[in-house]
């Protein structure tokens, strides 16, 4: 057993919902059946699915406390090729005040009650009792980690737990909208449409948007490749508008994506594709 699988069945058996993370700390992939939601989603999610895959599927809310799963011979490899354990917070009644540089961690001591904290690479983790709706950039450097996220076990940390303070749930309230208009370019088109129904296309769409709105981590990375999809498998027929790409911005930004990163991908992709 090694040392990730070890400290997963710990936290487990505290009642802390555990799964592991690749390299870059990202949730592993769906298996081939789950692939691009297409068996509908984990009932835990934002729209309920009916999906019981025994894999490491569908990021945090593959999330786990149940010990045989967690040892089962379906995530050993993923175990083998973990770099590091998540936890979903939520689904231990927590939130995790994500803070990502200094001054971040400068704002939240002057601002917010003392709870457990737990050092991380660049700033700190704030760990509150009680559950709520995940954000990422509430403010500068600031991430809230609760319901349909996951955050890495970086260890105990020190200090005692405090109850959920509202000053936090009124970041993700009081936060004013940053969703601009999109600016741009289609590719031209001009080849044959090989959508069989409007339908067909705007399935396409729904579930990128889906796929941006579920990611849990590595936000930056899963705009672009979607992105490239969506242009790889719509983009050279002439039926993309601006509408669709408005749509796909829009789920980007409620994400914490700016638009320019938004606007960067999407031309990154066409020109990856050569459009």
């Amino acid at each position: 057993m090694n040392t990730h699988l070890r400290k997963a069945l710990t936290l487990a058996a505290a009642g802390v919902p555990v799964l592991p993370l690749r390299a870059g700390k990202l949730p592993f992939g769906n298996c081939t059946r789950c692939a691009g939601n297409a068996c509908g989603g984990r009932p835990t999610m934002k729209n309920a699915g009916a999906c019981s895959c025994p894999g490491v599927c569908h990021g945090w809310a593959a999330a786990t406390t149940h010990a045989p799963t967690l040892a089962s011979p379906l995530w050993a490899g993923a175990w083998k090729q973990a770099q590091a354990v998540a936890y979903h917070p939520a689904g231990a009644g927590l939130t995790v005040l994500d803070l990502d540089d200094a001054n971040a961690v400068d704002w939240a001591r002057k601002t917010l009650p003392a709870t457990r904290i737990v050092p991380t690479t660049r700033g700190e983790h704030w760990i509150y009792l009680g559950a709520m709706r995940s954000a990422n950039a509430v403010r500068p450097g600031v991430d809230i980690k609760s319901s349909m996220a996951y955050a890495r076990w970086l260890g105990p940390g020190i200090g005692t737990m405090t109850d959920l303070p509202d000053a936090v749930r009124a970041l993700v309230v009081t936060k004013p909208s940053s969703v601009r208009s999109v600016t741009v370019s289609m590719p031209a088109g001009g080849g044959g449409c090989r959508h069989r129904t409007p339908v067909y296309l705007e399935r396409g769409i729904a579930m990128a948007e889906q796929r941006i709105a579920e990611a849990a981590g590595g936000v930056h990375a899963t705009v672009y490749r979607t992105f490239l999809a969506v242009l790889s498998a719509h983009g050279r027929c002439g039926c993309l508008t601006d509408a669709h790409a408005e749509r796909l911005f829009a789920v980007a930004q409620t994400k914490g994506e700016s638009a320019r990163h938004c606007s960067d991908a999407w031309s990154n992709a066409r020109t990856a594709l050569g459009m």
